[in-house]
């Protein structure tokens, strides 16, 4: 603890100034002689004044000085009165001895009224016992506000050696701004004394020190976050006007910037409630609606009101716009929450254009889980919206400008080597169409245009759009049929897999015309395979062929061993449809006579001749059987019998 003790000298002169009323020019000498008197009186305060105080006592709103000499000066500071005595506040203070004091009601003494005093009763407690000769404590937590008041009170060298500038200013220099922890504590004191702490140089002075030594070593800092946080943890104690000028104090020393980035996550995360929010996905419309709306406007009650709100939103505006221009700054992940929450609190629409441009740029990073942005309206401060027209969960809208400004970025960066970039949004983009295409309020019109942002080269497989498609079919059962194929244009049957195919082929919710398609590029792909070959469809890479190329091995032993399944299938039909031949023959023997006709015919058919030539064209045509062949020939079997 820092202890300074204020000398008192045996006596000492006081030069009161007060503003004297216009004299009248009917006056006398000797009333002008006595105006200047006044100007030029000098008090002699005996030896005695210093010792008056015998002890002080403080109730709740009022603070007064035990004595055997009267008091004569009351001073409201705020809801506390101060009953002192005069002479010991005006031998220190050049603001009291220049204001004229105006006699108190109570007739005793004089009264004064101190407005907008920096530090309030408590430094203004702390001045008056320096005043009486006290022992003075300093401290970090109260540093600031002595400062602040004794500059206020004007209690400078020119009234007396020691005075309570010179104290706080050489504590303030020589051991608060040396230490870390001090540095901050006296920073955090300076949020309640704008603008007196900002005009001495307090905040400036601190937010350097505190700079200068976050970025004296960026190695060791590091080190020092990873194991201990007490960095991070400190500057994001601050508020959020002293946290961006020590962000840019940190910046221009060359601080890296996953550091910077790390540091505004962490001031994020306390800050800003619900930025850790994620919905994971729906379980049915309307499933993490209230709950995500709670998780992110929790601690917006209704007693914090439109203040919060402002303080919030001037957040998430500041911690923009000192966010590092590189990339890899901040994730991606926190990029989005970032923008859920400039939505929910109605920030600029510049400000929510530069976090999409930045999402943009990093979107292969993302995850499905963090595209799902709830469906807000702005000037609703954070309500989801109510009209039957926009009434999806998710906000489609903002993901298709995210995608745009992907492209644009991709288009961009043209001139470097090629990366797998498109691909992997275009997984990421299919996955989020699943999702949002259980939104029965989702218009087909914007499905579409979402699925078609990525141009059709981005993709090397179709799987995942089908899957989307089948899911938004499935959603919406009473779709017609211009609409159900106006949605499977979207995709590409000859970029499905042979999974897909097989899945489509029996899928009762497509369209006749794209299950034609879907068999008709199923059988290329099983003949291709069994030709040991891949057939190329429009728009494959080379990337998609090797990808392609681990699993036709197992395709092809999969389909081998199906046809296997036909040909042992086809057989027992043929039998049965000899017996089945035979028996109606008989049955005929009994009601007709057989024609010449007929008997030639049927010895024909009987002949060894004709069992080879259909035996011949059955294991022909045995590649064009679909997989369903085997139910459909039961069927008519069945029919036949009956």
């Amino acid at each position: 603890m820092f202890r300074l003790t204020a000398t008192m000298s045996c006596s000492f002169t006081v030069s009161m100034k007060k503003s004297l009323p216009p004299v009248q020019s009917q006056s006398s000498e000797s009333d002008s002689g006595g105006a200047d008197q006044v100007y030029n009186q000098s008090i002699i305060v005996p030896p005695t004044a210093m010792s008056i105080a015998d002890s002080f006592e403080k109730n709740d709103h009022s603070w007064f000085v035990n004595s055997q000499i009267p008091t004569d000066l009351s001073i409201q500071v705020q809801d506390i009165t101060f009953t002192v005595h005069k002479y010991p506040l005006v031998s220190k203070c050049s603001y009291i001895g220049r204001l004229e004091l105006q006699p108190s009601i109570s007739n005793f003494g004089y009264q004064l009224k101190l407005e907008n005093f920096p530090g309030g009763p408590e430094a203004f407690e702390i001045i008056l016992k320096f005043c009486y000769g006290l022992t003075l404590d300093l401290n970090p937590s109260n540093i600031a506000p002595l400062r602040c008041a004794s500059e206020f009170l004007e209690m400078s060298e020119e009234l007396d050696d020691g005075n309570l500038i010179s104290k706080t200013e050489a504590f303030l220099t020589f051991v608060v701004l040396s230490s870390w922890k001090d540095t901050i504590t006296v920073l955090k004191s300076c949020e309640t004394l704008s603008p007196w702490a900002e005009n001495l140089q307090i905040v400036r002075r601190c937010c350097d020190s505190i700079a200068c030594k976050a970025s004296r070593d960026n190695s060791t800092i590091g080190d020092m976050v990873n194991d201990e946080g007490c960095w991070f943890d400190d500057v994001a104690s601050l508020r959020i006007d002293h946290f961006m000028r020590i962000i840019t104090a940190i910046r221009a020393r060359g601080t890296k910037p996953e550091i910077i980035g790390k540091c505004i996550m962490q001031y994020a995360e306390r800050w800003l409630p619900g930025m850790d929010v994620e919905l994971e996905g729906q379980r049915g419309y309307g499933y993490g609606k209230n709950e995500l709306q709670f998780s992110i406007l929790i601690g917006r009650t209704e007693d914090e009101g439109i203040e919060h709100s402002q303080e919030q939103k001037s957040i998430i505006e500041s911690l923009v716009s000192i966010l590092p221009p590189q990339p890899g700054a901040v994730p991606c992940k926190f990029l989005l929450n970032l923008l859920k929450m400039a939505m929910v609190y109605s920030a600029s629409q510049a400000l929510i254009s530069e976090l999409e441009k930045r999402v943009g740029m990093m979107l292969e990073n993302a995850n499905v889980n963090d595209l799902l942005i709830p469906n807000y309206k702005s000037e609703d401060q954070g309500k989801f919206v109510n009209s039957l027209e926009q009434r999806t969960m998710h906000d489609i809208e903002v993901i298709q400008r995210i995608v745009e400004y992907f492209l644009m970025h991709e288009q961009e960066l043209q001139q470097l080597p090629q990366t797998t970039g498109k691909s992997s949004v275009s997984k990421l983009l299919d996955s989020y169409l699943t999702e949002v295409a259980k939104d029965p309020n989702l218009s087909i019109t914007k499905f579409q245009v979402l699925a078609e942002a990525l141009p059709e080269k981005a993709r090397t497989g179709d799987d995942g759009l089908y899957g989307a498609i089948d899911t938004y079919l499935k959603a919406h059962p009473l779709l017609s049929e211009h609409d159900r194929k106006r949605l499977c244009r979207i995709m590409n049957c000859g970029k499905l897999s042979l999974d897909a195919c097989s899945h489509a082929a029996q899928n009762d919710r497509l369209p006749l015309r794209t299950v034609i398609q879907v068999l008709f590029c199923e059988q290329i792909k099983i003949r291709a395979a069994m030709q040991g070959k891949e057939p190329v469809a429009s728009g494959n890479s080379s990337s998609e062929q090797e990808i392609t190329q681990t699993s036709t091995k197992t395709e092809i032993t999969t389909l081998r061993a199906e046809l296997e399944n036909v040909k042992t299938q086809m057989t027992a039909l043929q039998r049965d449809y000899f017996e089945l031949q035979h028996e109606y023959g008989k049955k005929n023997n009994k009601h007709m006579n057989r024609s010449p006709w007929n008997f030639g015919w049927t010895k024909i058919r009987t002949s060894a001749l004709f069992h080879r030539k259909s035996e011949g064209n059955l294991s022909g045509h045995v590649h064009k059987i679909p997989n369903s062949l085997g139910h459909k020939m039961n069927f008519r079997r069945r029919l036949s019998m009956s």
